[in-house]
């Protein structure tokens, strides 16, 4: 039993930013109960990528440890939306927006989580149930001053950016979902920590066993420097097709490698420090390498035979320049007839999302037609057959 306990504690707590408390958690696994195991996210987007594929990762682990998993769809928190890192209010969603949200949401997780195995709640149920005089006994029993010790309350008051009331309520109504759910664990990025420990509050001040807090490190995106989001653009979604998403991955700095294999793979301290020797030695090259772990993920995340095919291509691509297996696109003889703002071509190749990432892009020297940097935001091209575009380091097209 106590082998067991400690084999069960090393796994759950690798890789891991924080328990709280450790002490805790090992109590509850020494009880020998199934564990009720929260994860809630807000459908504010239509697309999970691999930054939450680290925390998902992490909840696999207690499925297959045999404990009860929640996977908690914040549908009704979703319509105040999260002011975590948030400098200002966030826009409200529909109730349409949410649902469709929330609908793409299984079959994302289903690439990591056993969905047979798997609990899925919203908390609508209970939260949209509460009287006016139900949000004001929970109210009751957490201060303002606990509220505002959250580092971006405490930036907006500092800056004088105002913070709408019902921004203050989110972390309480989340904090509720825990108590709804008798959560024994709650597992988040550590950006939620202060949410987590909210739920762990409101428990003890509604006489229940408080859950223990597992936070998990966030993945820096593309960049490199925030954490990866598809509003920031630097995300890698589990939806994306299989070659972007390895040609994303070659983009990362050498640097970033390292980070991808700990948290994603799941290789141990020890395995990323003779990693780091190996490039530093000279056993193994730093392309090499990042070959090797973006095969990895494609394979881990979407098959094996997909991250074959995907390290073909880009090789095929990038290394031996063989344009015959890039993206062909074909225009429309109207905007081949005449030259054309090169945003706009590059929204026809569906290579943008907005004329801002355009410039973005632009401006960095990301965008090259037949090998020639265009960093003129305002440039006109003349497309024509045969023509091949790049577009930053993952996306080539040529034109049909």
């Amino acid at each position: 039993m106590k082998e067991n306990v400690e084999q069960s504690l090393k796994i759950l707590t690798s890789g891991i930013a924080q328990c709280i408390p450790q002490a805790e958690l090992v109590k509850k696994l020494e009880s020998g109960k199934k564990l009720q195991i929260k994860l809630g996210m807000d459908p504010t987007a239509p697309d999970l990528h691999l930054g939450h594929a680290v925390v998902l990762k992490k909840l696999r682990q207690f499925q297959d440890l045999g404990h009860d998993v929640i996977f908690l769809i914040g549908d009704y928190t979703a319509r105040i939306g999260d002011p975590t890192g948030k400098s200002k209010t966030r826009p409200p969603l529909t109730e349409e927006q949410i649902l469709n949200n929330a609908k793409t949401y299984f079959a994302q997780v289903g690439k990591i989580l056993d969905l047979e195995k798997l609990t899925i709640r919203y908390n609508s149920e209970w939260l949209s149930k509460l009287t006016f005089a139900d949000v004001i006994s929970l109210c009751s029993k957490v201060t303002v001053a606990r509220l505002i010790e959250r580092e971006d309350f405490a930036k907006r008051l500092e800056q004088h950016i105002p913070i709408s009331m019902h921004e203050l309520l989110y972390p309480i109504m989340q904090a509720y979902d825990s108590v709804a759910l008798k959560a024994d664990v709650e597992l988040g990025g550590t950006d939620q920590t202060f949410n987590l420990l909210c739920g762990r509050f409101l428990q003890e001040q509604m006489d229940q066993a408080p859950q223990v807090v597992i936070t998990v490190p966030l993945l820096e995106g593309l960049d490199g420097v925030d954490k990866m989001s598809k509003s920031l653009g630097n995300a890698i979604g589990l939806f994306d097709q299989p070659s972007d998403a390895y040609g994303k991955l070659m983009s990362i700095s050498d640097g970033l490698v390292f980070r991808y294999f700990s948290l994603l793979l799941g290789r141990t301290d020890e395995q990323i420090s003779k990693l780091k020797s190996d490039v530093v030695s000279g056993v193994i090259h730093p392309m090499d390498l990042k070959k090797q772990m973006a095969r990895e993920l494609i394979a881990t995340f979407w098959s094996q035979p997909e991250a074959d095919t995907a390290q073909k291509q880009f090789e095929s691509l990038f290394q031996q320049r063989d344009f015959s297996k890039a993206t062909e696109v074909t225009l429309s003889t109207q905007t081949m007839s005449t030259p054309l703002w090169i945003v706009k071509v590059l929204q026809e190749l569906g290579a943008l999302q907005s004329s801002s990432e355009g410039k973005r892009l632009i401006e960095s020297g990301a965008v090259l037609v037949d090998d020639v940097v265009i960093k003129d935001f305002k440039a006109e091209i003349q497309v024509v057959p045969g023509m091949v575009i790049k577009v930053g380091k993952h996306k080539i097209y040529k034109i049909a």
